[in-house]
């Protein structure tokens, strides 16, 4: 039997820092929320009456998904592993500063993300996952790791990530009663830069860069690698001037 190649978000939490989860400022940037959200609603319509015409449903099969093109700067996925989950993951990144250098570049702190099961939706719509992930960002995930379902679809929760160390991402795929795929604690091996493409954050910000991160020990289920991308938005500001000591960037990614 192959391994397991777990291909989600590689959103992270910082458990020491214990973030809140996201909130979303409703009011950034109303033109670009309204023309990402009206794009989704528009193309879903669109496959749904593209599916009225099939004579049965579409199969989901991971077998023919592949790496987007902006991952060309990321080493391929080692070889004999096979696609085992796709997620789309809606969180923030956190950041601190130095009150005493305001010139300094924030520095990482962690994360946090919900993961919602996105397999069967890449697999048969890849151009419309990639319309929810940006969609995602404009919508409340809610106070709770819980959350049921990504607004505005249907899709359901697959896991959640977070941070167990500073540098170990932890991805619990075994929250969701129905879908108990398993737990892979991680590092990064490589990152890419996002295309100069990548959707913006609510405030404009760049989006974060595509990653691989490998199994440490403890890994479960199979699960050996991820891959972080199609991000949007995430990055923080160039330096600390003006910012708290602790702040948060909202951010989606697959």
């Amino acid at each position: 039997m192959h391994a397991s190649l777990l291909f989600v978000s590689a959103l992270a939490a910082s458990v020491w820092a214990a973030p809140t989860y996201p909130k979303i400022d409703a009011g950034a940037s109303i033109p670009d929320n309204i023309r990402t959200v009206s794009e989704y609603f528009n193309m879903l319509a669109s496959k749904v009456q593209d599916s009225r015409l099939l004579n049965s449903p579409p199969i989901c099969d991971l077998s023919k998904v592949s790496l987007p093109a902006g991952a060309a700067g990321l080493p391929s996925p080692s070889p004999n592993l096979h696609l085992r989950h796709i997620a789309i993951g809606r969180g923030t990144q956190n950041y601190t500063c130095n009150p005493a250098e305001p010139n300094e570049a924030p520095k990482a702190a962690g994360a946090l993300a919900t993961l919602f099961n996105a397999s069967c939706l890449v697999a048969t719509s890849p151009h419309l996952a990639n319309t929810l992930t940006r969609a995602a960002l404009h919508f409340e995930v809610g106070q709770s790791a819980a959350s049921e379902q990504l607004a505005p679809s249907n899709i359901g929760l697959s896991g959640v990530h977070f941070f167990t160390d500073a540098t170990t991402a932890l991805f619990k795929l075994d929250v969701a009663p129905a879908l108990q795929i398993g737990e892979l604690p991680c590092g990064k091996n490589a990152s890419a830069d996002a295309p100069t493409d990548a959707p913006k954050g609510l405030q404009g910000e760049g989006a974060v860069a595509w990653l691989k991160l490998i199994a440490k020990p403890g890994a479960t289920g199979g699960l050996q690698e991820v891959f972080r991308v199609e991000t949007v938005g995430g990055s923080a500001p160039a330096t600390c001037n003006g910012l708290p000591n602790a702040f948060e960037v909202q951010y989606s990614t697959q």
